[in-house]
């Protein structure tokens, strides 16, 4: 891809006119707990699920794990200067559960939580929005140890924990995300096992995935309860999902692949109710009976905001015999009821994580949610590439990633002209950092980190969202 415009310094306004967003506007940039924090046994912090997965031989690459990270723990004074001198409006962080109450359960560690007042308050003193998310996928290690999302109890300790954070935080923090991606903590984790805990069971999946929901519907009603004055909502990872051809067979793929990736968590936040052809294709899979009376109300909370995730499209097709395996975030235990549908490549450029570049697609996903799902407020909570970057001169020139924020940007313009109501948009992410799964061998970041010294290093494209920021849009292309 090329560079669609030569990045300016860091303050340096590009006054052609371009594309300009409405007033207040929310810019942000966005990480999560286990991935940057380090410190991973300091100051009564005990392990989640992320940390068993990482040092369990095998499950992430060349055995990396989060233990140091970026070491943002003992650095975060200077990253939030770097926010700061970005110019971002707001940081979406989440807080590391097992730091907060160590084992999930009983009261709260005091250390944890200072160390998210210590943040908070400074993000406050440079002018950045706090927006907080409850859950980043690191559950506390005895709560997977007494059954994880599967069980039904972990939902209420979750509504517990939430309220230790609120308690704590709530005074200070205006924004609250409850969940992160629970598409990813469910099918990857406990159906294919590619993520923490690593579990492989479409009907412990599809059971987390419920009890994802049941949580963030009960932490809602504890945020409510703590903190009537907090603008509540949650993150989806969403995809347009669309058939390899109009053929019958790869209509009826996409189909069932958009209720398991996208309708499975809609329909019961946003209308109450899971869709009847989902049930139907989860027949072989669960009888849901893990659902109760009451469930859905609660899930259905009313919210004050929609976060969306998104990253690219799938294009599926019908069944074929001896068809290849596709990779892991695909894979077919990913998909329980519907292992066999096929993912379909179409040429496209791709990012370093093989996932294919669709500007566009941001487009229909956020178009999507408002016409068949609800007039709140949208917020774009993730939104990233990675690429393989390089170090020259003390400077890493991501003409790529850049190429993508602004591609992907001018989309978010394209949904507000189109009569969405997005109010914000968080880059993934803030700083390089542990990849999940891929460890530290891919990049999403807007600032270089050198693993082994802690060297931070502002990219191009860092540089080119801190103009973005300033004129509050995007220069002519």
């Amino acid at each position: 891809m090329s560079n669609p415009a030569s990045p300016p310094a860091v303050g340096v306004l590009d006054e052609r006119p371009g594309l300009t967003f409405p007033p207040g506007f929310l810019w942000g940039a966005a990480t999560a707990a286990y991935q940057i924090e380090g410190a991973a046994a300091e100051d009564g912090r005990t392990p989640s699920i992320w940390d068993t997965f990482s040092h369990t031989d095998g499950r992430v690459v060349a055995g990396h794990t989060g233990d140091v990270a970026c070491d943002h723990y003992h650095r975060l004074g200077d990253d939030v200067a770097l926010m700061a001198e970005l110019g971002l409006k707001s940081y979406r962080f989440s807080v590391s559960w097992p730091r907060v109450q160590p084992g999930g359960t009983g009261a709260a560690n005091p250390q944890g939580l200072d160390f998210y007042r210590r943040l908070v308050d400074e993000l406050l003193a440079h002018g950045i929005e706090p927006w907080l998310t409850l859950y980043h996928w690191d559950l506390p290690q005895p709560l997977e140890d007494a059954g994880g999302w599967p069980a039904r109890d972990t939902a209420a300790r979750f509504a517990d924990y939430t309220t230790l954070v609120a308690d704590a935080l709530g005074d200070r923090v205006r924004y609250w995300t409850t969940l992160n991606e629970p598409w990813c903590s469910a099918f990857l984790g406990y159906g294919s096992g590619a993520h923490a805990p690593g579990r492989s069971n479409g009907a412990h999946a599809v059971r987390a995935g419920h009890h994802l929901m049941l949580g963030h519907g009960l932490a809602v009603q504890a945020l409510r309860a703590a903190r009537p004055s907090a603008e509540v909502g949650v993150t989806v990872n969403l995809y347009p999902v669309d058939p390899a051809s109009d053929a019958p067979g790869d209509v009826d793929a996409a189909r069932r692949i958009d209720g398991l990736a996208n309708r499975f968590f809609l329909d019961p936040l946003l209308r109450g109710s899971y869709p009847e052809d989902l049930v139907a294709d989860l027949s072989t899979v669960t009888d849901f009976d893990h659902v109760r009376d009451g469930d859905l109300a609660t899930i259905a909370t009313p919210l004050d905001l929609v976060g969306i995730n998104y990253y690219s499209r799938h294009v599926v097709a019908a069944p074929v015999e001896g068809a290849e395996p596709e990779p892991y975030w695909r894979a077919p235990s990913c998909w329980p009821g519907s292992e066999d549908v096929r993912f379909v490549t179409r040429g496209v450029p791709v990012t370093d994580m093989n996932w294919e570049i669709d500007a566009p697609g941001l487009v229909e996903t956020l178009r999507r949610v408002h016409d068949e799902y609800t007039d709140l407020p949208l917020y774009v909570t993730e939104n990233g590439s990675a690429f393989v970057d390089t170090v020259v001169d003390g400077e890493v020139d991501d003409v790529d990633r850049l190429a993508y924020f602004d591609a992907h940007l001018r989309a978010a313009h394209e949904a507000i002209n189109a009569g969405v109501p997005l109010r914000g948009y968080f880059a993934w992410s803030l700083m390089d950092n542990f990849e999940w799964a891929w460890g530290y061998t891919k990049r999403f970041g807007m600032i270089h980190v050198d693993y082994d010294t802690q060297v931070r290093i502002p990219k191009s494209s860092a540089r080119w969202y801190a103009s973005v920021i300033r004129r509050n849009g995007l220069a002519a292309q």
